[in-house]
């Protein structure tokens, strides 16, 4: 198949968002479960990997929405553009789901030659042996792709949902820790205790255009059982840019991850900004090789981010060889930085390389500062539960960060 990527830079993002605006209401929610393939979907917004690493952001993706539609009209999208920011709500007060998660995926590697007829697309199941091809051409799966893939991976090939779950983590180039490893335990059962999700022939011909009809599919299972208990912890509070006091005195170096990158609008003008760098770490999502196309997604959408950021704010920008702290405090004492600031970086891959970096950074006399975006800071405390509970909370959300707007003149994007 020919693969169709999206270009890892916010001038593509902002093209696709333009054009998919008038889509937002009716015709997203009426169309966005049918999935018809590889190539250009105009019923799905296919923004997810621009937002997924913040080339732009939720808020700024919703202003735009609301100048074309209504709260009512656009509430599917806007719902959907939520659950992101509720999974990483729920993962970072239940951090230990990660960790575990980390720990099973190796535990399990003794699985892996049970997996590579799935891994390779060669089960006989029609839909998932395409799904399998679409997603290493493209590192992308339609949403009702991803659960029906995570479901026939789950109960009829019986493989264990970690391998499976890393398995697209390392394809996706819209991989996200929280959103991944979630919606994998959703389908299996473990997120809502006993609620699993079985793929259904008959909803996958339906949703796909009748381009599949699956046979073979268990269509009755229980839903999988964990011995592991995770108990909730409290959000750890962290600034916003608009906190009194949150930029920290002197000279600041300012440091990009593939978590956020779009750093103009992290509050930071008239800050004491002496650099820019960017530095990632999307080869640690796994202990397995990490598809070329995710990785060059990150490199791809960073390089862009690194450009805007030096020429916003008229400063040096390099690249740095690793996330760690070897070569944060290098650059940093060469550019005569006094604190390493960066965008909060959720429970994930890059968490962790910034809390082992911290430490290393301590010891140079160069604390690390991370920044927490306002929607962030408004939407992870209510991902404790259940996402409707969050849901309910949206208007509360888009009233307070003044989202619905009167739209700007011959509607053109507010940002």
């Amino acid at each position: 198949m020919a693969a169709i990527l999206p270009l890892p830079t916010r001038s593509a993002a902002l093209a696709r968002l333009t054009q998919f605006l008038p889509q937002a209401g009716r015709a997203y929610t009426t169309g966005r479960n049918i999935d018809t393939g590889p190539g250009v979907r105009e019923s799905v917004s296919g923004l997810s990997p621009w937002i997924r690493h913040r080339v732009i952001t939720e808020e700024q993706v919703l202003r735009a929405v609301l100048t074309r539609h209504t709260q009512s009209q656009a509430a599917r999208f806007i719902e959907e553009v939520c659950w992101r920011s509720y999974f990483k709500g729920y993962l970072e007060s239940r951090p230990s789901i990660w960790s575990d998660y980390r720990r099973m995926v190796v535990g399990s590697f003794s699985h892996l030659p049970r997996c590579q007829a799935a891994m390779e697309g060669r089960t006989g199941i029609d839909c998932f042996d395409a799904w399998v091809a679409e997603l290493k051409t493209t590192g992308y799966l339609h949403n009702h792709a991803r659960m029906c893939f995570a479901s026939i991976w789950i109960f009829t090939l019986e493989l264990p949902w970690q391998l499976g779950a890393d398995f697209t983590l390392r394809h996706f180039i819209d991989g996200d820790a929280a959103s991944n490893t979630l919606s994998w335990r959703w389908v299996a059962g473990l997120h809502t205790p006993g609620k699993n999700y079985l793929a259904k022939p008959a909803a996958i011909e339906r949703c796909s255009n009748g381009r599949f009809a699956p046979q073979g599919l268990v269509e009755q299972a229980a839903a999988l059982q964990e011995v592991a208990l995770h108990p909730l912890m409290a959000v750890p509070p962290l600034a916003t840019a608009a906190t009194p006091g949150a930029l920290p005195p002197g000279r600041i170096a300012l440091l990009l991850t593939e978590e956020d990158l779009h750093p103009e609008s992290l509050g930071l003008h008239g800050a004491p900004l002496v650099g820019v760098a960017s530095a990632s770490a999307v080869a640690a999502r796994s202990a397995l090789p990490v598809s070329a196309l995710a990785c060059d997604f990150v490199s791809g959408a960073m390089d862009d981010a690194l450009a805007r950021a030096g020429a916003h704010f008229d400063v040096p920008a390099e690249r740095l060889v690793a996330l760690d702290g070897d070569a944060i405090a290098e650059w940093a004492q060469r550019i005569g930085a006094e604190v390493v600031l960066t965008a909060v970086a959720p429970v994930g891959p890059v968490e962790e390389a910034l809390r082992d970096a911290a430490d290393w950074l301590t010891m140079q006399r160069l604390p690390l500062v991370q920044l927490r975006r306002e929607w962030d800071a408004m939407l992870w405390p209510l991902a404790t539960r259940g996402f409707f509970d969050l849901r309910e909370q949206i208007p509360r959300v888009i009233a307070e960060l003044d989202l619905e707007r009167d739209r700007p003149a011959q509607n053109q994007l507010p940002f």
